[in-house]
């Protein structure tokens, strides 16, 4: 995580207000967890260990709690109409239950988030949207849709319980606490509605750690107790709660972008790797300038990379073309040691002269210049399931 970790605490400090606290705030104190403030959410960095949680996901099974997420509902006959103007990708050949990533962009083509589509219905879908983002994202999307009569906007976030069960044994643990949901058979970014001990919840088979598994959505009021089940149900498959850490290296060894670090305002799909979630066959916001960016080509591009020397590259870390002298031609925009590769990894923009896989280029870290080899993406695919 590129942002220093303050402790959140009840009282407010120099004018700034207190973290906002999830359904499973109890729960992660109980647990041991470190609490952070994560832009302005009470949130878990880790229980025992990194490194334990990580190995976790990537071979038996976590719990991360992501209540902190934005969920925003479309509803009405023109439901797909108004989110296929507001995202890059195309909604309408969605079916009924099949959820997509897709961006938000600007009129200039610089995105406003990243976000997951669902298809319920044809006449209501839902965005879940980056936390930080909740508001500005609420706004630009009333501010597009406001004088329609075919669809009402709704902010289903405070009600809205969101845990994402992730790894080889996710589905599994879903079988054993929802066996006629029948959640096991999902296909990937497919999602059903389902009964889990008594509480209708969604399953969706998507997430944000390079594994399989499941985020499910309940009512806020019941997050705690499906939490609960699912760590006492899923002992033998070795499930543990993770925390952001954790998240933060899984992510980024399956080179899955973060917003406000590797995304944002003034960067562009394009420029991000993200280009297979622009549909230009659609009228959406950014669509012209984002034509006239892909004619023109590309000037810089999102590059992974190895630290071939000893440091950790680190967001906002400058990089060079030499191991010596010269200004600085690119920035890292995340980093971190990729416990499953066993190697310091980043993710940075650079030159598209200098973004060809099997360059070195040099990360300044914190005064000394490491070699860093670019690399393809992703550094880790899971196996097939």
């Amino acid at each position: 995580m590129s942002h220093g970790p303050s402790e959140p605490s009840d009282h407010s400090s120099a004018g700034k207000p207190a973290p906002k606290r999830t359904p499973l705030y109890d729960r992660h104190v109980a647990l041991g967890a470190r609490i952070i403030d994560f832009g302005g959410w009470a949130m878990p960095v880790q229980y025992a260990s990194i490194l334990e949680e990580h190995k976790a996901v990537r071979t038996g099974v976590g719990l991360f709690d992501v209540c902190h997420m934005g969920e925003v509902e479309f509803v009405g006959l023109g439901a797909v109409d108004a989110v296929e103007k507001l995202v890059t990708n195309d909604v309408r050949k969605l079916v009924d239950g099949q959820a997509r990533y897709t961006a938000v962009c600007y009129e200039d083509g610089g995105i406003v988030d990243d976000c997951i589509v669902y298809r319920e219905r044809h006449d209501r879908i839902v965005i879940v949207i980056n936390a930080s983002n909740i508001e500005k994202d609420i706004a630009w999307f009333r501010k597009h849709t406001d004088g329609r009569t075919d669809c009402v906007l709704r902010d289903l976030s405070a009600e809205t319980g969101l845990i994402a069960v992730q790894g080889p044994h996710a589905a599994a643990l879903l079988d054993r606490l929802a066996h006629e949901a029948g959640f096991s058979a999902l296909k990937s970014f497919h999602f059903k509605a389902g009964e889990m001990l008594g509480v209708t919840v969604w399953a969706a088979r998507t997430g944000y750690t390079g594994e399989d598994g499941f985020e499910l959505f309940c009512p806020a009021s019941e997050a705690a107790r499906i939490w609960d089940a699912l760590l006492s149900a899923g002992g033998d498959f070795g499930v543990k709660p993770c925390g952001l850490g954790a998240r933060d290296t899984l992510r980024l060894e399956a080179c899955l972008s973060l917003y406000g670090n590797d995304i944002d305002q003034t960067t562009t799909p394009y420029e991000a790797g993200l280009g297979w979630v622009v549909k230009l066959d659609h009228d959406f916001i950014g669509r012209p300038a984002l034509e006239q960016k892909k004619a023109a080509g590309l000037s810089r591009k999102l590059v992974a990379f190895v630290m071939e020397g000893r440091g950790t590259a680190r967001h906002g870390y400058p990089i060079f073309a030499e191991p010596e002298g010269g200004a600085p031609i690119g920035i890292v925009t995340s980093g971190s040691l990729g416990p499953t590769v066993g190697k310091n990894i980043g993710l940075g923009y650079v030159p598209i002269a200098r973004a060809e896989v099997g360059q070195t280029l040099y990360v300044d870290c914190r005064g000394k210049r490491i070699a860093a080899l670019l690399a393809k993406s992703p550094f880790y695919r899971r196996s097939a399931v």
